[in-house]
């Protein structure tokens, strides 16, 4: 769900209507701002909270006091005099004793040691151009993640960001990791915020949620809307519960494509999955290929028209020779679809045929693929450009990018929240895929094997970097393959 500054402030009021303290929210805000930092960072460090004089300021402080229990070295850098600090941040700072409070010019690099900043300057209240001390202090944290490596997580919304619109103040803090409280804050999805917001983590509080009036055509796809799609497995269950995906990919040049797409779907979980490849191919691919996944020749449509699929896959690196065969089979085939890569191209020619097919689709482009199914996206922000095309054709949307979009006619436009830039890198789009497929096949609505495809690989790569020891320079989509398993049990252990 996403909200309006306006609208998140109506929440609180009417939580505070409803005997609920805003100390209480603050405790409440501070115990999961620092269980979302242990998720990304599983051992301590350094902790900079820099904190203002506002209710930001005090859930930095609240969350300080639970990250130096866990064993982080925290200190604790105000931007504004103690005479000038509300009454419940000088309640939290009291409570944050066992916490150093240093001077602001103490913001500065630790060798050896993981380094995080807390930015709880400003919160959904501020107006205005950012303005010293602010505005000095948002700087050298910029300084600071930019020459030392500190990961900063802003608090709410990043230092310097309109909350509806998600324009920036020059000074505006980077944030790598945005922890935004209750819902989802409009500005905080606007294409022009991304830069700023990073990796967006929703954290509920109960009374805000149930207080708030939230808009429903819009929502940011969390793991508590998730956790329900996909159930737990009965012990009597055999391979062709899980379905059978058959892929159509791979070329001369993309040979991994393939691959990768099939060990997605294998890994995913589908009962069983069969790859179809040009001839010329075949005996290279099936040398790289895990043992559990079948192989055969690809010659035309009908060599999997003719199969017992469940699902179907198609297009990374099939290269542009059987366009003709591959819309044959999109329009022909009666089962689900997932369509990417040169599929989409070959589509972009006519993507009227969609309202041929007679079963879902699923398109997964990337923004230039976008750009040719859709000339004038160019020209409009992705939101707009998710809801044009859904409108105008049957199928359901996934638009890649920092913040994926997944749109159907009649759904919430959904925006993704997990990922790292580290899955900038070739391949992550035939993994999806692959992943796509097996969940279509687990009988999941594609709106929602899109959300949690989506989901589930960019939760995987975060979690080869947290905890496989990869950085955003050496993932590879293989390696985020490893940390998929792990990723369904964070969906499923509720994480953020």
């Amino acid at each position: 769900m996403i909200v309006s500054v306006a609208e998140m402030k109506a929440a609180e009021r009417a939580a505070f209507a409803d005997s609920v303290s805003a100390e209480a929210l603050m405790d409440e805000a501070g115990e999961l701002m620092a269980r979302a930092v242990r998720q990304f960072f599983p051992t301590p460090g350094v902790c900079a909270a820099v904190f203002g004089k506002g209710n930001n300021g005090g859930d930095a402080l609240a969350a300080s006091r639970h990250l130096a229990a866990w064993g982080w070295d925290v200190r604790l850098i105000p931007a504004f005099p103690e005479g000038d600090w509300g009454p419940l941040v000088k309640q939290k700072h009291r409570e944050a004793s066992g916490c150093r409070t240093v001077a602001p010019d103490s913001l500065r690099g630790v060798a050896g040691r993981p380094l995080i900043v807390l930015d709880g300057l400003l919160g959904i209240g501020a107006e205005g151009p950012l303005r010293d001390p602010v505005a000095s202090l948002t700087r050298q944290i910029n300084a600071l993640r930019q020459t030392a490596g500190a990961w900063v997580f802003a608090l709410d919304l990043p230092t310097g960001l309109h909350g509806d619109t998600g324009i920036a103040d020059p000074a505006c803090i980077v944030a790598d990791t945005t922890l935004t409280v209750g819902f989802a804050k409009r500005g905080l999805v606007a294409d022009c915020a991304t830069n700023h917001t990073g990796r967006i983590a929703v954290l509920p509080l109960a009374e805000l949620t149930r207080q708030a009036s939230t808009n429903d055509a819009e929502a940011v796809t969390t793991p508590r809307d998730l956790a329900a799609v996909m159930p737990r497995r009965r012990f009597d269950t055999h391979k062709g519960d899980f379905g059978r995906v058959a892929i159509v990919a791979g070329s001369a040049p993309f040979m991994g494509a393939a691959v990768l797409c099939a060990a997605g779907a294998l890994r995913a979980g589908a009962g069983l999955v069969t790859l179809h490849v040009p001839s010329g191919v075949s005996a290279a691919i099936a040398a790289k290929l895990p043992p559990e996944i079948m192989l055969r020749e690809f010659r035309g449509a009908d060599d999997v028209l003719s199969t017992r699929a469940d699902v179907i896959a198609v297009g990374p690196g099939i290269g542009r020779d059987c366009d003709a065969e591959i819309i044959r089979l999109i329009t022909a085939a009666t089962v689900p679809a997932v369509i990417d890569a040169d599929a989409i191209n070959a589509l972009a020619a006519n993507p009227d045929v969609l309202a041929q097919s007679s079963a879902p689709r699923v398109l997964t482009p990337h923004p230039g693929e976008m750009a040719r199914l859709d000339p004038g996206s160019t020209s409009r922000c992705r939101r707009e450009t998710a809801g044009a095309f859904t409108h105008r054709f049957p199928c359901t949307l996934l638009l890649k990018g920092a913040r994926t979009i997944v749109a159907e006619n009649g759904r919430a436009l959904s925006y993704n929240t997990t990922g790292t830039p580290g899955m900038a890198k070739g391949g992550n789009g035939d993994l999806l895929t692959g992943v796509i497929a097996a969940l279509l096949a687990h009988k999941l609505s594609s709106y929602d094997a899109a959300r949690l495809g989506v989901w589930l690989c960019g939760r995987a790569s975060e979690i080869a970097i947290s905890h496989g020891g990869e950085t955003e320079e050496t993932l590879t989509p293989s390696r985020a393959l490893d940390f998929l398993g792990a990723a369904v049990r964070d969906l499923r252990g509720g994480c953020f």
